[in-house]
């Protein structure tokens, strides 16, 4: 009877090992990514699309991004909480912020990557989420990107896609303040909350009726 139990309860630590190693190495992986980039080749960009929770998830898919980070940017309140933000009363935007490898990618490519995975004709927020807090924003962080910004969202306005204006605001990067850790990779922790929420939200559908690919 000993030896079962003593068997049982190695199993049992086992498993709990097993599953605690399944759930640690996204971001263990995204560390170390970033460090093996060498200094002068790591870039950096802040992007808002709506719920950081896609976001970083359609971020984490291109080739030289190494870590993406969710987070609030551009309010009025040191430490914002997610309660906080989400009650638009802060000033900040749920926003990511991408670690990439400027030998792999480089800033004008993640501009391309960014405007398909919103809907830059909605001023009012993104896709079900509504409220100053969930708008899309570029945020640059100096002179080069904030020209390469600009000059992305008038080659948009004017390619003749849209019957509505551009509003996708280009602002100065202010402090980045990052969000609790449960919601960093969450559409790896919580595969099909994630799925179910932007399935309800309609962000996919409107996606492929705006830009025609799908997500």
């Amino acid at each position: 009877m000993i030896h079962c139990r003593f068997i049982v309860i190695i199993v049992m630590i086992t498993l709990a090992f097993l599953v605690t190693a399944c759930q640690q190495p996204e971001n263990s992986k995204q560390m170390s990514d970033a460090r093996s980039v060498a200094e002068e080749n790591l870039g950096v960009a802040i992007f808002a699309g709506g719920c950081f929770w896609c976001t970083e998830s359609d971020f984490d898919k291109l080739p030289g991004v190494v870590a993406t980070t969710s987070g609030y940017i551009g309010g009025t309140v040191a430490n914002p909480t997610y309660k906080q933000v989400v009650a638009g009363k802060t000033g900040h935007v749920e926003a990511v912020k991408i670690q990439f490898d400027k030998t792999v990618t480089s800033f004008p490519e993640l501009l391309n990557a960014f405007w398909p995975t919103i809907d830059p004709t909605f001023e009012e927020g993104q896709f079900c989420d509504i409220g100053p807090q969930y708008r899309s924003v570029i945020f640059y962080l100096n002179p080069e990107q904030q020209a390469l910004a600009e000059a992305s969202k008038e080659v948009l306005a004017a390619s003749g896609r849209f019957d509505q204006p551009v509003v996708t605001e280009i602002l100065p990067a202010t402090e980045f303040y990052t969000a609790e850790d449960y919601h960093q990779d969450y559409y790896i922790k919580n595969p099909l909350r994630y799925a179910y929420y932007r399935n309800n939200c309609g962000r996919d559908e409107r996606l492929e009726s705006l830009w025609g690919v799908s997500h």
